[in-house]
Order: C-alpha cells, then structure tokens, then sequence
C-alpha cells in the first residue's frame, strides 16, 4: 500500500493532500480518472430515457402525465389487484403511505388472481402523510421517463380523486435497511461479498443519475430507498425529492432543504445548496452504514455514539482502528485490504469539503475494484440460498422508515451504464417541474 497507509490519518487537511494526488484512489486501486473497468462514459453509454418523445420542458401536471411512459390505471383495477388494499398484503410503510402486494396480468396489465401473473407493490398516498401531491408528481415525472437496471421500475400510476397511487415492480428481498438493522432469526445478517455488491449496484444507480443522461440529483439516498431484487441487486426508489441538476456554467440547485436527518450533506444544511457531491456524502453515509450495521442515527447507543459519522470519522481514517467501525457480525468475512479500501472509499465521500468528494463514476470504480479482490466470505450465490428460506415467508414487509422531511436550515448536522433501448438527446431529458421545489 506504500506510504498511504503508513499511519493514521489524523485530519482531514491530510487526506485533502492525498486526494489532490490521485494518492486516495492509488490505494484503492484506482486511477483518479477512471470511468469505469469497461473504459465507458457514461455520457456514452446507451442507458435510456425511456419515452420517445419527452417533452423537453414539461411545465404542467398534464404534460409530465402525457410525457412519462406508463400505464394510467384506475383506482378500482389496483383495488382489485391488491385484494382491496388488505392489511395482510402490506409491504411497508413510509412517509408517503403503505404500500401492498398485488398481481396483474404481464401482458394487459389487467388485476389478476392472487399468484397468478405479475407480482406488483402499490404504493398508496396517505392523504394525512408527510408527502403529498408534489412528491408523487415529481416520482412519475423522474422514474417515468429514466429506466435503468439499478432503478426500480414504474409500471403505472393511479390518479382519480384525491386518490394518488403508484405501480412498482415487485422487490422480493425488501430494503437494505431491512436487512441491515432488523433483528430477527427470519433475516440472516448480509454477508461483506453481499454488502459489497449491494454498495456497488447503489452506487450505479447514482452514477446514471448524476451522467449527462439524466442530470438528476437524487437527494434522499438512505438504506430504507435502497430496494432488493431476488439476486441482491440494488434499485433505488422514492423520488419524491429529486431535483433536476444545475445546468449551463451553474454550479449548484439552490433549493428549499429537503432530505432524512444524519444523511444530507453539510453544505446543503448550512446553504441550501444542492449538487451531485451532496448525493456522494448521503451514499458515503449509508456505505459506513453497511460497513458497521449501524444506523446512521441511534439514541440508543452510548452518549458520544449517537451520531455514526461523527464517531466513525477519527477510526476510518486509520489503519489499526478501522477495525473498531467493522460490523462484528461481519465474523471476519472480509481480507483487512479490502475492509481498508472500503473504509477509506467511505471516509473520502464523507468529507467536509464537497470538493474533495469522489465523483459516483470513481466511487464505482472503487467498488468494482473491490469486487475484483478475493476476500474471504461466503459467495452472494451461496448466501442466496441460505437466506432464501428465511426470507420468503414476509420477504418485503418493512419496519416504519424514518420519514424524508424539512430538515432545519442551520442544523449541523456506474462499470458503464448498463443499456436499455434507444436513448434520446440530452436535452429531452431537462425537465422543470413547476410544482416542485
């Protein structure tokens, strides 16, 4: 590892010095440059905006709904299809609402019998919820119109009335937050291979949101948006707070403050100044949040242990100490370089200086690298069959996620984009939404 790792990092200053010479990302194993191991763009790859004939500036909620690339379902065929929303068939709750299992036909979209067809989540508006009309909106507006295999995909939506309800794919593993902090004998804890691939898959996601593809700036990235397929592959949902990214010489979204307290970035809190590098720190959170299995905030703990990244921040920077953070559940799963890769990669998008943040393209890079290495620990394939009995019985069912809300102004607080069809020009993909922020 050479001098990187000839000591503790004691302050931030010092590990500013090692990022401006590509000195960071030589000890992950990663040229400072990289775009990913298939040497792509992401700019360049073929990753879509799914509707043909986006409008560029949708400035109205009938133009977002003519644009987007879904089905219009009536209220009566959800109902139909989720057994008239019964309390058995919840999922999980958030602060938009409940959300229920359903069937429907996987050509006509039609309701189905229970077990037959196309299994769904139906995510139904609380009207006495946090969110509301907006959120909603700007969900159909976003996951309309962007389709990658890293973002859950929208089948429909449902508005009649003052009812608002949205059609997911079904994601039969639930959240990362599930798994990460759910105490059960049903949930098996996740293995360092699995963790790793989940951070990765997440961290793809955030790249094509951030690619000249999409230009979105996604603004709530935490473990309970962080969704699993029956592989454990990571989909990021709930973009009720997504923002279009700054555009021509800007630098940044000046915005209203928005976000779940101990993920938003510093700089945000204290400007209201919104950028990628916010997204970086958000997913730094939830990576420190893999690498111990513990939440980002907990009262619970010890006086001084309240907040994760301000205990964690004196160990990772480290080499002896970063042992202190590792999840002891972890059982010793992973080789001590990666575990240091992976806590230096953490404590990078952590910093307090947004410049000194990786881009998401460099964080994957990382990651893919540390995929690469062999660690010790049982394969993501054998861990699925150890977990998948365990799971099956309620294998979404979520426990009450901390809810996305106004965070007080002053408080202190991708490889390449994989390809769908044809994408469209960039500027199709600028889009205002009037309703919004």
């Amino acid at each position: 590892m050479g001098n990187c790792w000839g000591g503790p990092v004691k302050t931030e200053s010092t590990f500013r010095s090692l990022f401006a010479s590509g000195a960071v990302f030589s000890c992950l194993g990663v040229n400072s440059k990289s775009q990913s191991r298939e040497g792509k763009t992401l700019s360049g790859s073929s990753s879509k905006v799914s509707a043909a004939s986006v409008p560029a500036t949708p400035l109205s909620e009938d133009d977002i709904l003519q644009s987007v690339n879904v089905k219009s379902f009536t209220f009566n065929e959800l109902k139909t299809a989720t057994r008239n929303f019964r309390p058995d068939s919840v999922l999980g709750e958030g602060g938009f609402g409940s959300v229920f299992k359903g069937w429907i036909d996987e050509h006509t979209f039609a309701a189905a019998k229970p077990g037959t067809g196309m299994v769904i989540a139906v995510k139904k508006l609380n009207q006495e919820g946090v969110q509301g009309h907006r959120e909603w909106l700007t969900e159909v507006n976003y996951l309309g119109q962007l389709s990658h295999r890293h973002l859950v995909k929208l089948i429909g939506y449902c508005l009649e009335d003052e009812q608002r309800l949205l059609v997911y794919e079904f994601m039969p593993r639930g959240s990362l937050e599930n798994h990460l902090f759910r105490r059960s004998s049903y949930v098996q804890p996740l293995s360092w291979n699995l963790r790793m691939k989940i951070a990765l898959g997440a961290a793809k996601g955030l790249a094509f949101l951030h690619s000249d593809m999409a230009k979105v700036i996604y603004r709530d990235f935490k473990t309970s948006n962080v969704l699993l397929d029956s592989n454990y592959n990571a989909k990021l949902s709930d973009f009720g707070l997504a923002k279009d990214g700054p555009t021509d010489d800007k630098s940044h979204v000046s915005t209203r403050i928005m976000g779940t307290h101990g993920y938003a970035a510093p700089e945000y809190l204290a400007t209201g100044h919104l950028t990628t590098k916010s997204d970086v720190y958000s997913f730094g959170v939830v990576l420190l949040e893999m690498l111990s299995g513990r939440r980002a905030l907990d009262n619970n703990r010890p006086t001084g242990e309240h907040n994760l990244v301000e205990w964690a921040r004196p160990y990772l920077g480290s080499k002896r100490k970063i042992f202190r953070v590792l999840d002891a559940r972890l059982e010793r799963q992973y080789s001590p370089d990666g575990a240091r890769k992976a806590a230096v990669l953490a404590f990078q998008c952590l910093s307090l200086e947004a410049s000194y943040r990786p881009t998401m393209d460099q964080v994957v890079a990382a990651l893919e690298e540390l995929q690469d290495a062999t660690d010790i620990g049982m394969s993501p394939r054998n861990e699925q069959k150890s977990n998948g009995q365990s799971i099956s019985s309620n294998p979404h069912k979520s426990t009450p996620r901390r809810r996305s809300e106004e965070l007080p102004h002053r408080r202190k607080a991708t490889r390449a984009v994989e390809s769908s069809s044809a994408s469209p020009s960039s500027h199709q993909v600028k889009r205002r939404i009037a309703v919004a922020c």
